[in-house]
């Protein structure tokens, strides 16, 4: 074959860096763009806080103070939407959305208009004010639970040796309290290979006399090494225990009985009364007095000094309702994570008035890159709003009547109505929440897939787990509803759902099945 040249035209799809950029911060959670913000504050010097310069300047000018309020009047911050009439028909929703502007994306060093700051409206400036917390409304400091037991450990009168045993021991509980390893494992790590047995042996005696102070240590069951001694030493700390004449002391003695058994636990999963009078040798009527005691008692002794703090979602955007007969809904971002940032302005007018040399083009290009990442920034937001609206839109029975008049809603539904790519859905409502008077959700709790009714419609998911949700609480614990019964009970409310379906709905609700929500 003889070789040749020849001229072909294509067209193909580049991503340039800033389309790059705009793409992996929305799909950023809060967290993790507030980690990028600050990254970027750091590596890019043309980049600063609106708040650093506000410290810096005593008081804006007066071009200044017209760019705030023009700003604050062309951010919207809020969106309505009109309760349906008496009549029955809703009246028409609006909801604005931001344009971006265009950009251009010329690489030069002038300070363009809006350099010296995205501020994200006046919402924001309110979250951000200066008035200090009176010291009253400010919480206590959250004590841990190695924290706690060091206090207490304060209080004893110790040899030196033992008490720095029992502080090893305090920092090798778990979360919940328990210590994983055993004795003779943990002090293992504080001799040498080439130390006696007898020493060994000595050390392990007194961890022995170091665990038994700390398990009498608050809370109660700390310091055990599995469920069932956990339980043991909280039935031991009652004080009916130790008072025969208590009228729990019998069911507290049938329970301690009970937690000897090697199976107890596997027994008390299942709910096998019948194993557990046959093991004891108690009655029925016995068993369960010691059970209703066992009930009462805390699995994981360390769960009240777990930090909830950083569990907190901080929610994207926040959704309130007007009161009235005819309730209205607000949409607005929330003003706490929104970073108000804005371009040095003293280093971009020291770039422009200074001479080309060997770093302008690299300062240029840092100062290019700080108008990116403030547009992608705001652009992120604005995506945000624009979808979470749209659920608002379309899930506005939700947030007045709850659950059950969720409406099937995919995310290819909500892309074509904002004109944007499916994918681009999914990245805005991964990670991203929404604050409601009806709780904090995931924006992808709003979708749900959609299952026939008998009058030829559809009826959500989330609402039919909701539905679901309710027969169970609403059931008969002697009589628990089985799968087959819950899909009749949905069937006879109109809604076709299967039984496996049904089965998965109440998984993922985490609804025990019915043998084990049988009262005992």
């Amino acid at each position: 074959m003889k070789p040749g040249l020849s001229l072909r035209t294509s067209q193909h799809l580049a991503l340039t860096p800033q389309l790059q950029q705009s793409i992996r911060l929305l799909q950023l959670s809060t967290l993790e763009l507030e980690g990028e913000v600050e990254q970027m504050l750091g590596d890019n010097p043309f980049l600063e806080r609106e708040d650093e310069a506000h410290d810096a300047d005593a008081a804006p000018s007066a071009p200044d103070t017209e760019r705030f309020a023009a700003a604050d009047a062309s951010t919207p911050d809020a969106t309505e939407s009109e309760a349906p009439g008496a009549d029955g028909e809703s009246a028409e929703a609006v909801f604005e959305a931001d344009t971006p502007q265009d950009w251009d994306g010329e690489a030069d060093s002038e300070l363009a208009p809006d350099d010296r700051e995205w501020s994200p409206g006046e919402s924001a400036q309110a979250g951000t004010g200066e008035a200090e917390l009176d010291p009253g409304e400010r919480g206590a400091p959250h004590a841990s639970l190695v924290e706690h037991l060091h206090q207490q450990a304060l209080a004893l009168r110790l040899a030196p040796e033992d008490a720095a045993i029992l502080r090893f021991l305090i920092e090798s509980l778990n979360d919940d309290g328990y210590l994983e390893d055993s004795l003779a494992q943990l002090a293992a790590t504080l001799v040498d290979d080439d130390d006696e047995l007898d020493v060994l042996d000595t050390l392990v005696h007194r961890f022995n006399l170091a665990l038994r102070l700390l398990q009498s240590m608050d809370p109660q069951g700390v310091g055990a090494r599995s469920l069932s001694e956990c339980l043991i030493l909280q039935l031991k700390s009652l004080p009916a225990a130790g008072a025969p004449a208590h009228p729990d002391h019998p069911a507290i003695q049938t329970a301690l009985a009970l937690l000897a058994q090697p199976d107890a636990l596997d027994w008390l999963a299942r709910r096998d009364v019948r194993r557990m009078t046959q093991a004891i040798g108690q009655g029925e009527a016995a068993v369960r007095a010691a059970l209703a005691q066992i009930a009462r008692l805390e699995p994981k002794p360390g769960r009240r000094f777990a930090d909830v703090e950083r569990n907190i979602i901080v929610p994207d955007v926040i959704v309130s309702v007007g009161g009235g007969a005819h309730p209205r809904l607000h949409v607005q971002l929330n003003p706490d994570v929104l970073p108000r940032l804005r371009v040095h302005e003293a280093y971009a007018q020291a770039l422009r008035g200074g001479k080309d040399g060997a770093g302008h083009a690299a300062l240029a290009q840092q100062l290019q890159e700080a108008r990116w990442f403030i547009r992608n920034i705001q652009q992120r937001f604005d995506t945000i709003l624009r979808v979470a609206r749209a659920i608002v839109e379309r899930q506005r029975s939700f947030f007045i009547h709850g659950e059950l008049a969720m409406r099937p809603l995919v995310q290819r539904e909500l892309a074509e109505a904002l004109g944007v790519h499916e994918s681009t859905i999914s990245r805005v409502t991964t990670a991203k929440y929404m604050a409601t008077p009806r709780g904090t959700f995931e924006l992808k709790y709003f979708f749900g897939s959609a299952l026939g009714t008998e009058a030829g419609g559809n009826a959500s998911s989330t609402a039919v787990r909701a539905l679901i949700k309710q027969f169970v609480a609403a059931e008969d614990a002697r009589h628990p509803l089985s799968d087959s019964r819950l899909a009749e009970m949905l069937k006879e409310q109109g809604i076709d759902c299967a039984r496996r379906t049904v089965a998965k709905y109440r998984e993922a609700l985490k609804i025990a099945p019915t043998s084990l929500r049988k009262q005992l």
